[in-house]
């Protein structure tokens, strides 16, 4: 098989990946890209989008554009996330729904081998690493605890949902579905990408792009200029990130979202053997064990497996 083309079938399958990631309320497409080591690549591709790019267009510099742009892994990537949305949102909102314990032990046990792989990228720990690491986990716990809003669907508001949730899409830890779960709009969306609602998702599109334009040249620079700092608050974001994942949850209270359709407001973790006295459903403990060890091998997998690409 073709080097070159193995190698964007293979963005497109980690792209794929993220995608699965972002239809899952609590699991970001950000942590796919840093664990998958395109995380890097992705945020200096789209923070070359810039306004004069389009300039060289009108110009008729087509080919500098696409490659300054790294085009064709935009492209792959961009592919795999369209196709995963597409083919696995019924998918994954079944088994949400069906065998939620199961599902959220596997992202569970993704996230925390995460932790781990870029905790192990920061080259010098110091006051500054170890605070930022702190106010990561402290941010991203807040947020997983925050009460749901309610948003009206409106296409200002739905553009501002756009824009804010793609942000956390490629931020490690911090879920762009939950983003649009705590502004009341998850169902909305989801509905959209369903029912195939064009001017609904062209807006939410819009605001998507000019969201993730402006923020991915911040947290690249950032990058760039304080990588260990900003390492750092990212590991602490998935940390905080694994209060939403934790498989066993007790549902306190219930709210009905724009949809007519009822869904958790509050919830406390428990432990296996207490969920399972406190709500009388099996906890499927011995199955979630094992697929937050099957993601962990995944993980640790595709980390190998990269290394190796990038060797020969």
């Amino acid at each position: 098989m073709n080097r070159l083309f193995s190698e964007y079938l293979l963005i497109f399958f980690k792209g794929m990946a993220m995608g699965a990631a972002d239809v899952v309320p609590g699991v970001s497409g950000g942590t796919i890209a840093f664990i998958t080591g395109i995380y890097d690549r992705l945020l200096a591709a789209i923070s070359a989008c810039t306004p004069n790019k389009l300039v060289w267009l009108l110009r008729g510099r087509i080919r500098e554009t696409w490659q300054s742009i790294d085009g064709n892994f935009l492209v792959a990537l961009l592919a795999g996330v369209v196709t995963s949305i597409a083919t696995l949102a019924n998918l994954i909102s079944y088994l949400l729904g069906e065998h939620p314990e199961l599902v959220w032990s596997f992202f569970f046990g993704l996230i925390l081998v995460s932790v781990v792989l870029v905790g192990r990228e920061i080259q010098r720990w110091n006051l500054w690493t170890l605070a930022m690491l702190l106010v990561g986990a402290a941010f991203a716990y807040v947020i997983t605890v925050a009460a749901p809003l309610q948003w009206p669907v409106n296409p200002v508001m739905i553009f501002l949902a756009g824009a804010i949730a793609i942000c956390a899409m490629i931020l490690p830890g911090i879920s762009g579905s939950f983003i649009l779960l705590l502004l009341g709009l998850y169902a909305t969306v989801l509905g959209a990408v369903r029912s195939f609602d064009v001017t609904l998702l062209t807006v939410f599109i819009f605001g998507c792009l000019v969201g993730i334009l402006s923020f991915s040249r911040l947290l690249s620079w950032l990058l760039q200029h304080a990588r260990d700092v900003t390492l750092a608050f990212l590991t602490g974001l998935m940390l905080g990130s694994l209060n939403k994942v934790w498989p066993w949850k007790q549902t306190l209270t219930w709210r009905e979202n724009s949809q007519g359709v009822m869904e958790p407001l509050q919830q406390v973790n428990l432990l296996p053997s207490n969920y399972e006295l406190l709500t009388g459903a099996a906890s499927y403990w011995t199955g979630g064990v094992m697929l937050m060890l099957a993601a962990i091998v995944l993980v640790l997998g595709l980390e190998w497996f990269g290394q190796r690409l990038r060797q020969d």
